[in-house]
């Protein structure tokens, strides 16, 4: 499941782990994305620190992210 939510200065994604059916595993917390003017921050509950981890992405690497999802193996400049 998906929700998304536009606040003053971003648009907040967040993603909820519903489960695989077939493939039963424990639930990972949700994760959010919030989409910045300039660069986008994921975070997510960390149980074992007992707070978020928040990682921030720059476009450009926001942008290779992308072009990575559908390369194979190897290393790979954008242009």
């Amino acid at each position: 499941m998906v929700t998304i939510e536009h606040d003053f200065d971003a648009t907040v994604v967040t993603l909820v782990d519903e489960g695989d059916p077939r493939h039963p595993a424990p639930l990972r917390e949700d994760v959010a994305v919030n989409l910045f003017e300039d660069c986008v921050t994921v975070e997510q509950w960390d149980d074992r620190r007992g707070e978020a981890v928040t990682i921030t992405l720059s476009l450009a690497q926001l942008r290779d992210l992308r072009a990575a999802l559908d390369l194979p193996e190897g290393v790979w400049r954008a242009r």
